[in-house]
């Protein structure tokens, strides 16, 4: 049970350290690193978060019963990060969307960040991380049946659950990145951006191809996605 609950802490993206936390409402740190976001990456944040975040709690109180929709916004204001954006669980429960200086810095347009920001609202309001912390549980109870059944050392069974439940966790980690991709070109369009120019931050990124168990879908897969979904609005 103690591997079990490792297992689920990694999935739930237990936060990070030296972050600055805005409750909502759109605020952004003021301070800036020498190799951080200009003042303008800073305004432009602070301006997309204004507009989609409302949206994106609009959109979880339709399409979610009971869930908490009060998304809080985090900051890593770290320069040694690198640009990245994440969506986890505050102890009480309470959906965070993070992003660190460097992604801030990054992306070339108000329609990428926005995009960014509602795939990851995304995650929260298809309930992505506890079905994937189901899978990571079931995938490891099953490695350690199968192991155990076959006469396995403690140490081969303890192995057979981290394997089943890395397993678990990646089956399907494609389908929801993608699902998180079609949701929040929804979100985006909504807030008033243009999801697929936002969608063309995959163009500038490394693909991560087609691989097996592997934790996101190649970037023109995800590119397609949008285009469809856009198309449709």
């Amino acid at each position: 049970m103690r591997i079990l609950s490792i297992l689920c802490a990694c999935v739930a993206l237990v936060g990070c350290d030296g972050v600055v936390v805005s409750d909502g409402g759109g605020t952004a740190p003021t301070s800036q690193s020498s190799s951080g976001p200009s003042r303008g990456s800073l305004q432009m944040f602070r301006a997309v978060v204004a507009r989609v975040e409302p949206v994106a709690e609009q959109v979880c109180r339709e399409r979610t019963r009971g869930a908490n929709c009060n998304f809080k916004i985090e900051v890593v204001d770290d320069p040694r990060e690198p640009p990245n954006a994440y969506q986890r669980l505050d102890q009480s429960g309470r959906p965070v969307l993070g992003f660190t200086v460097a992604l801030i810095a990054d992306v070339q347009n108000a329609d990428e960040l926005a995009f960014v920001m509602g795939h990851e609202a995304s995650h929260h309001i298809e309930g992505h991380i506890p079905q994937t912390q189901q899978r990571a549980i079931e995938g490891a109870l099953l490695g350690s049946v199968v192991a155990t059944v076959l006469g396995g050392s403690a140490e081969t069974v303890q192995t057979a659950q981290r394997i089943g439940g890395t397993v678990g966790a990646r089956r399907f980690a494609k389908e929801f990145e993608l699902e998180a991709d079609a949701l929040g070109t929804v979100i985006t369009k909504r807030a008033g951006f243009d999801p697929v120019r936002g969608a063309q931050y995959f163009s500038r990124i490394p693909d991560p191809g087609n691989q097996f168990l592997g934790t996101h879908p190649p970037n023109s897969q995800r590119i397609a996605t949008v285009r469809r979904v856009a198309a449709s609005l």
